[in-house]
């Protein structure tokens, strides 16, 4: 069978016995799987091989009797089942009913006892011979409970290898021997659907079928497996509903009552043409999609561009934030396993895949099944734009440019830079036209009202201006541009061949919710589905204790970032956005008095304050003359702000050491990423580089008795906390162990925080004592709530560490549903 691994001799030379079989070239299921979940069309066709292979081995009175993915190798040529070096042969028989079932004599060694298990739990796959036969994730209950094992034995281990095809996990799994037996024998696993939501649910029938309990209600043959599956590669599935499996008799009773039902309703709709064959306009559809349950935050939603699918970010009561879709013909959504972390997604054009920035890269994942692939370095990426031509688009913070980059991976390179001329702050929201070469993006001018709509494209770096900006602007069939203005959606009627507008603007929606600039929460397909969400945005303050229960809440909701307190603790410094100007500034909460006060005042944005020691300085970044920039500003708010550097790339401030003499910061170098430099602060303003390498060093923080920083890394691979001595670079130490970002120091330097992957909020005793740092083992001390769309700084410690504050998420009462709108152009002008 082509399927199946050939044997071609058995022999033995003195006292070895042999077998001659093919050779083969691939890898092992098992060794495919441990990358993931597969995409549907090969679990699909893989399937169907197997099937097959069983089938044809059933045909001969052959069971094999230790089915797994270590037993099935993937070629170029298709799948290859090996190692029948358990199978029987077995007895065939006819029930009453004309179908061919299977019967096998009781196996002398299924009677043995079942205390002799071969394999221990998450151990070696290895088949033993003695006691029960076959490898524990996979076999039928029967076979564990010492009965006979036959066809159907191989079909239930089938749906156990379907079921690990399909979600990237086992279907069964245990902590010990017998909790495994006994989750086969009692237990059904989660849904396939529930772990990858968008499989076909025929596919989550034939799984289900398969691993039926008892074998009389499983698929009696391989033959009848491979034909569902054949049936849903075939396309049967897009109705969403499951073939059922019933006898031929049945069969042809509902074939007989189906054609009587098509005729009858070809004849009314043949009747019905006649009397209505007038065209008649689309008509306008709107519902709503209810908020997901166990979300606490949720962010702008992203329909698919064949207007099937919707996708968004929203982070779960346990503070885990990751893609979730939802099909419209669906009844809820799920989440996307893979894109933990991760910011706005956005479609490529024919809807299989999303592309996504998380880690500090731009990756994409298949929608139906499949674990995220990386596309490029984007340390700074944030939202993106997928040309049919293959191109991605994508824009990042401050004065980043807007990078392009081949959607199968590589270097990316600037496609559009801000002009220090047109005294632009930041280019970015890039979408691409119909045509696939042409894009809009905003031009953000350090005078806010001067910023501007422009259109470039893949063949030029000369752009134009065509109108002021409002919001992210998107491209709509059948010739319009989407944007929000006052709160307000609105159509601009637009002809995409001359790239101008033709037409005055008109009102689609009401009450739409910006999250920043640019960040407006709707989204259109290609064929005139709308989605948008209504409400207010935005992020709360949020004191936590070490459990992470809340203790209370600072001020009003509002476009938060960045959060630092002062040396006394007495006052918070932090970013908030104006989502009317779109303009960030400092300000500075009195947090005995509850009062905030505006700190910063100048052209474009200003972010991430850093105390000095004494607290009486604030230092800041500012983009306000076109460039970046760091600045200084006496804590009290009185006196002029002072330029401390300019940069032509990103730079943040971070920290100060004890004494004040430097302020730490990181930079990006086109060559090396993100560097770690110190700059004194006193005599001639100097920058002396900390960590260079080619490699990303971000958000250094200097230990409370200055001889240590703390910072991330990504030189093994995967963001790491590392903390090095300072300032002489003579020691190094890895603390975090399974990924981590965002460093605090307690104020004492003996515990060391920051967050991991899973944004829990991890904790690490430090000891010194005046010699080398010692590290404990991190702890997690809770999960943490952050608001979506938040980047730096989501969290600060208090100086005793009992307390944290978050830039947590507005809760499930301030979330609304999102609308959805079919056919949205036939309403205009009504």
């Amino acid at each position: 069978h082509p399927h199946i691994c050939s044997l071609y001799d058995v022999g033995r030379e003195g006292e070895t016995d042999f077998l001659v079989m093919e050779f083969l070239e691939g890898e092992s299921l098992a060794d495919r799987l441990a990358k993931g979940p597969l995409p549907t069309e090969q679990i699909l066709r893989y399937g169907i091989e197997i099937a097959d292979a069983l089938d044809k081995a059933h045909r001969q009175g052959i069971v094999h009797r230790d089915l797994k993915p270590g037993n099935i190798m993937i070629t170029k040529t298709g799948v290859k089942l090996l190692d029948f070096g358990l199978a029987k042969p077995f007895q065939r028989s006819l029930h009453a009913t004309g179908r061919e079932s299977t019967a096998a004599g009781r196996d002398p060694m299924a009677r043995n006892s079942l205390t002799a298990l071969p394999t221990a739990v998450g151990g070696p796959n290895l088949t033993e011979a003695g006691t029960v036969l076959g490898t524990f994730q996979y076999m039928a209950p029967e076979q564990l409970e010492g009965g006979e094992a036959d066809g159907r034995s191989d079909i239930f281990a089938f749906g156990a290898v379907l079921y690990e095809m399909t979600t990237g996990r086992k279907a069964f799994q245990g902590k010990s021997q017998a909790s495994l037996i006994g989750s086969i024998l009692r237990d059904d696993p989660p849904s396939v659907m529930e772990v990858a939501p968008m499989v076909p649910p025929a596919l989550n029938r034939v799984v289900k079928t398969c691993l039926a309990k008892d074998p009389e209600d499983r698929f009696q043959t391989a033959h009848d497996a491979k034909l569902q599956l054949e049936w849903i590669a075939e396309g049967g599935s897009q109705a969403g509903l499951p073939a059922p499996v019933v006898a031929r008799r049945k069969n042809r009773e509902k074939l007989a009552w189906g054609v009587a039902a098509v005729a009858a309703l070809a004849a009314a709709a043949l009747g019905y043409g006649f009397w209505n064959r007038a065209p008649k306009p689309p008509r306008v559809v709107r519902f709503e999609i209810a908020i997901p349950p166990n979300v606490l935050a949720i962010d702008s939603p992203r329909i698919s561009p064949d207007g099937q699918t919707l996708a968004f970010n929203a982070t779960d009561a346990q503070g885990k934030t990751q893609i979730w879709i939802r099909s419209l013909n669906a009844l809820s959504a799920q989440p996307l396993p893979g894109t933990e972390g991760t910011t706005r997604p956005f479609w490529s054009p024919d809807s299989r895949y999303l592309g996504f920035m998380a880690g500090g890269k731009l990756q994409k994942i298949d929608v139906t099944g499949g674990p995220p692939t990386k596309i490029c370095d984007a340390p700074t990426g944030s939202d993106g734009t997928w040309s049919p031509r293959g191109v991605i688009l994508f824009d990042g913070t401050g004065n980043d440019p807007i990078q392009r980059v081949s959607a199968s991976g590589g270097t990316p390179v600037a496609a559009v830079k801000g002009d220090a001329k047109r005294k632009e702050a930041q280019v970015g929201w890039p979408e691409f036209m119909p045509d696939g070469n042409h894009f809009i993006y905003m031009s953000i001018n350090q005078k806010v009202d001067d910023s501007a709509y422009r259109i470039g494209s893949l063949d030029s770096t000369e752009t134009k201006a065509f109108a002021p900006a409002q919001t992210m602007l998107t491209y709509a069939p059948p010739g319009y541009l989407l944007f929000v203005k006052d709160r307000t959606l609105v159509a601009q009627p637009f002809d995409a061949k001359a790239m101008k507008a033709t037409g005055e603007p008109m009102p689609v929606a009401e009450k739409i919710g910006t999250d920043s600039v640019g960040l407006a929460r709707f989204s259109v397909s290609r064929d005139g589905v709308l989605a948008y969400r209504q409400g207010e945005s935005g992020s709360r303050l949020v004191w936590v204790d070490r459990a992470g229960k809340e203790l209370d809440t600072l001020g009003e909701p509002g476009e938060y970032t960045n959060p630092a307190l002062s040396p006394s603790g007495d006052r918070l410094a932090l970013d908030l956005l104006d989502p009317r100007g779109g303009k960030s500034d400092i300000w500075i909460r009195d947090m005995a008095r509850g009062v905030n006060s505006r700190f910063t005042f100048a052209p474009g944005n200003a972010f991430c304050p850093v105390w000095s020691p004494n607290g009486d300085t604030i230092v800041f970044a500012s983009d306000r003359d076109g460039a970046p920039g760091l600045y200084a500003k006496a804590a009290s708010g009185q006196g002029e702000e002072r330029l401390l550097l300019k940069a032509t790339e990103q730079i943040i401030p971070t920290s100060f050491t004890p004494d004040g003499r430097f302020l730490l910061y990181y930079a990006r170098d086109p060559k090396t990423g993100f560097d770690i430099l110190a700059l004194s602060m006193t005599g001639e303003p100097k920058s002396i580089p900390f960590a260079a390498a080619a490699f990303n060093e971000l958000v250094p923080k200097v230990s409370p008795d200055g001889r240590f920083i703390a910072y991330g890394s990504n030189e093994s691979g995967r963001n790491e906390i590392y903390v090095q001595s300072y300032p002489t670079p003579s020691g190094k130490w890895q603390i975090s162990t399974g990924g981590g970002a965002d460093p605090s120091w307690r104020a004492d330097g003996k515990e060391l925080y920051y967050r991991a992957p899973d944004q829990k909020l991890m904790a690490v005793e430090i000891a010194q004592a005046g010699g080398p740092l010692q590290a404990g083992i991190p702890k997690a001390l809770f999960q943490g709530r952050i608001a979506v769309g938040v980047t730096r700084n989501k969290y600060v410690p208090s100086a005793d560490g009992q307390r944290f504050l978050f830039v947590g998420p507005l809760g499930r009462d301030a979330m609304t549903p999102t609308t959805v709108v079919l056919n949205w152009f036939a309403g205009l002008g009504k």
